[in-house]
């Protein structure tokens, strides 16, 4: 198997703890959505998979892999008068401010992972502008070769758009890529796109719902140098 010469980040749930992230982003959204009234707003919650009551989302939440338009157009039925595109904006202007939970310290993992050569990249189902704000707000946006969201132009996951235009665009074989993410969303685009698949359990999914997608399963992305090291070791002994 040929060695990685790119690493393939989905960003919530993989890069940053998703239920310390986006919980306090969803009690904020559905409050304000809600102008109020406690009841609304829970109705609002349940109709994208999040209970505000206990700030916990369902495994089968639009929140945990869809695009801000497929979250937003969940909740449009409830908030009449309101349209698509100003709850997306509103809804990206809130995200870009959610506080963010490092899932490990991100920039010791990702320079050393720069030393070794690895070009790195971004694919994610937010929106490219609230990535790059998050990435920027710890501190590692410069660590990055690519950030793409659904709304760049390339598509949104399970689609393969974004993960084969990081290859592209930094000229690597994509079987030469792994794909690391949370969800069965990223190792699907991971698996049409041709790439190797990662799987890390510091977001929602379980590792059964994972790992028939998944070249390996790991505890969280701290442990990719251990991994990389061991597939060199068997490349070589090979």
């Amino acid at each position: 198997m040929a060695s990685v010469s790119g690493i393939l980040f989905d960003k919530d749930g993989t890069l940053f703890d998703f239920h310390a992230t986006w919980s306090a982003w969803a009690a904020r959204l559905m409050r304000e959505l809600a102008k109020g009234d406690d009841s609304h707003a829970a109705r609002l919650g349940a109709s994208v998979g999040y209970d505000l009551a206990t700030g916990r989302f369902a495994r089968d939440s639009v929140v945990i892999a869809g695009t801000p338009a497929e979250i937003a157009a969940e909740l449009l039925p409830q908030l009449p008068g309101q349209t698509l595109a100003a709850l997306v904006a509103r809804m990206n202007e809130l995200a870009a401010a959610a506080p963010m939970a490092e899932a490990v310290p991100l920039q010791p993992l990702l320079q050393g992972l720069r030393r070794r050569g690895l070009r790195l990249g971004v694919a994610t189902n937010d929106s490219e502008g609230p990535a790059k704000a998050h990435l920027g707000a710890v501190g590692v946006l410069s660590c990055f070769d690519f950030v793409a969201g659904s709304d760049s132009g390339f598509g949104g996951k399970p689609a393969p758009g974004m993960l084969l235009a990081f290859a592209a665009r930094l000229g690597i074989a994509p079987g030469a890529v792994a794909m690391v993410g949370d969800s069965r969303h990223d190792l699907l685009a991971g698996r049409a796109a041709g790439m190797r698949t990662v799987a890390v359990l510091t977001g929602p999914a379980a590792e059964a719902e994972l790992a028939p997608l998944a070249d390996v399963v790991l505890p969280d992305i701290g442990h990719l140098p251990a991994w990389l090291d061991r597939a060199a070791v068997a490349r070589n002994s090979a």
